[in-house]
This record gives structure tokens, sequence and C-alpha cells, in this order.
């Protein structure tokens, strides 16, 4: 765990499916504390509770997801000396579909997405989709245009260099493997509907059977034990 408020906060300003996860375990690599989708600070988020946010960033050195790429006006008016973190994907069109594979294996979304990009699944609003993760890039851009050292992106599906982030982050160099978390399953990714609730269907009940077909095989390893009663 690092030194709580050693270092100036960092906030990772993508989108969910640019990948966040990937960046979150940087942070952790590099010795921050991180935090985390939060579903209270969300809540808070929707409230423009700022003050109960703040709180809740005092115990952190960096974040991602949501909700925290939503508030970072915010935040740098809060956090003078924090710096931003712009993941995106090689095209938008990837991160689309990226965001479909993820819609069939755990939408609908009711918690976030419904009330980020108007709908609980991306299948039939390509262009909303589209258009609000275009906006959301250029509005993080050029709200810090004239303060270059304050934001990086970067984009996982080129290639990181860690010496890039560290000289960002003024940290001293280090060496450590680049992740890549949330590999997308070979899931459906187009723009139906239907089939995306089809096939929703289809991989939770893939992944049900495969669960309870692992659980038979260990009850079984168990009875077959030396020593074991049966």
């Amino acid at each position: 765990m690092s030194n709580l408020h050693s270092k100036p906060k960092v906030i990772g300003v993508g989108l969910n499916k640019t990948a966040t996860k990937s960046l979150a375990q940087c942070f952790k690599a590099l010795g921050y504390q991180n935090q985390s989708y939060s579903i209270d600070a969300f809540q808070l988020y929707r409230q423009r509770d700022w003050p109960a946010l703040f709180t809740i960033m005092e115990e952190f050195d960096s974040f991602e997801d949501w909700p925290w790429p939503l508030m970072f006006r915010e935040i740098d008016q809060k956090y003078p000396d924090a710096k931003f973190i712009l993941t995106t994907r090689v095209n938008p069109d990837v991160w689309y579909r990226s965001l479909c594979k993820m819609a069939v294996r755990m939408g609908p979304f009711n918690k976030f997405e419904q009330h980020i990009y108007g709908y609980a699944m991306p299948q039939g609003h390509r262009e909303e989709h589209l258009a609000f993760y275009r906006q959301h890039n250029n509005d993080v851009r050029n709200y810090f245009a004239n303060r270059q050292d304050k934001l990086l992106e970067i984009c996982f599906d080129d290639g990181v260099s860690i010496q890039a982030l560290t000289d960002f982050l003024n940290l001293p160099p280090c060496q450590f493997a680049l992740p890549h978390e949330n590999k997308s399953d070979n899931v459906y990714a187009g723009d139906s509907l239907w089939r995306a609730h089809l096939h929703r269907v289809l991989f939770q009940c893939r992944w049900y059977a495969t669960r309870w077909l692992r659980q038979k095989k260990q009850n079984l390893r168990n009875l077959l034990k030396p020593g074991s009663d049966s």
C-alpha cells in the first residue's frame, strides 16, 4: 500500500472499455492506492454531492472508471496538482464493439450506462454512443489544451511506454509487465439488439453450465482423494 497523500492524485479520464482496468494495474504497479468504479460514488455524482465525493478521494491516490472520468473539471479545480490520463481505443468502432461485447456478457446496464449513455444496452444506438465517445475525448483534450503537462493520452491497443508514463507522473524509472485486463471473450459484437439478447442468454447458459461442470469435477476429485469418506 502506498503512503496516502504522498503523491499528486492521478485520474484516468477515459470511458469504460478503453483499458481502464489495465490502467488500474499500472497504477498499482507504480505504488498508487487505486479506486476503481464505485456505485456509491456514482450515486453521489448524480446528486452532484462534490464534498462527499472529495471525501472519498482523500483516501486514494489514483482513480479510473465511473464516475471519475465524468468529473475531470471538478477534480482539476479541487486538486490543482492532479494529473489526468485519457485512455482511448485505436478507433471509435473498436471501442463500440467492445462495449457491445460487454453488454452481451453482463448487460443490461441499469446502474451506469443507462444514466451515462442514455441506454441500458448499446446495440441499436451506435451513432449515439460514438458521438458520446468522440465528444468526451474532445472535451478532455480541449479542457487541457493549454496545460499539456496535466494530460497524457495513451492507447493500450497501440502499446504504452512505461517510461512515458513514469516521466509524466514524475516517478523514477521502473520496469513492469504491461497488463491487458478484461480481454474480450469471443461473443457477439454486432449492433442488433435482439441478437444481443439472444447471445446474452446463450453466453450466460454456457457460463453457468461450465461452472456447474467444474464444481461437479471438483466434488468428484474430493471423493476420490485417499482417506476421504465414501
